[in-house]
């Protein structure tokens, strides 16, 4: 939903006063703590389904209803401060897809769709709670449903990979990648017809990003393309020497 954070992150160039709330601190302690937050139970809930099989499902299904409890929180919000319309509700940043991809697993876990919501988690979500573009820090409910929702997505990606074993199949990055540019042609056809910014094609988030260094639009596009490309095969190094067991490359 990018208008609205741009639009708050506006409101933190005025001056600090008793009415205003924090700013988000880059690397501050609440920053650190939610990242730690989410790798530690991350890395719990794998353990858990690990050591007790039977207990994947009652895992799939909290997580699924967490994510929806966040979301339905954000929206409930959205509606009643009134910037949730439905050029702001299209899932079409690669973190808004992920999480639809999350519920959608999460329910119905399909090789083919964890495979995708690793990549897309593991490299978007990580990202985008490593840099993260929020205008309000700790205790806003801004950076609870930011973190919490990039979060629970990176847990999710974690327990049906690692936990559940819905592991990449071979050529996973090369399908990830090809999913990526078709999502990146709809949301660069609807920013064209809306003036829309997902999946910052038109321009590059206000927070300071990776972008930042990859010269101007549209150089920025084909860079991150590029990169994208690269991080997909490195995250898929876990997973080579099961190939090549089974054949694969």
């Amino acid at each position: 939903m990018p208008e609205r954070a741009a639009a708050a992150r506006l409101a933190t160039e005025l001056p600090m006063g008793p009415e205003l709330p924090p700013p988000f601190v880059p690397y501050g302690a609440a920053h650190v703590g939610a990242l730690a937050l989410t790798g530690l139970a991350g890395a719990g809930l794998v353990a858990l389904v690990r050591r007790r099989p039977g207990a994947g499902a009652g895992v799939r299904r909290a997580l699924f209803a967490a994510i929806a409890l966040v979301l339905a929180f954000e929206l409930t919000i959205g509606a009643r401060e009134g910037w949730l319309t439905w050029r702001t509700f299209l899932p079409l940043h690669l973190c808004d897809a992920a999480m639809i991809l999350a519920l959608l697993t999460l329910l119905w876990p399909r090789p083919w769709a964890a495979e995708l919501l690793y990549f897309w988690a593991a490299a978007g979500s990580t990202l985008a709670m490593v840099t993260p573009d929020l205008p309000w820090g700790f205790p806003r409910w801004e950076f609870f449903v930011f973190f919490g929702l990039h979060g629970l997505v990176l847990i999710a990606a974690a327990v049906l990979v690692f936990g559940l074993d819905l592991r990449p199949r071979r050529g996973a990055p090369r399908r990830a990648f090809v999913a990526t540019l078709a999502l990146a042609a709809v949301a660069g056809t609807v920013d064209a017809l809306l003036g829309t910014n997902f999946m910052f094609l038109r321009s590059r988030p206000l927070a300071t990003t990776p972008l930042d260094w990859m010269g101007p639009w549209p150089v920025y596009i084909a860079v991150a393309a590029v990169v994208a490309l690269v991080v997909f095969h490195l995250l898929a190094l876990p997973f080579r020497r099961e190939w090549r067991q089974a054949g694969g490359g």
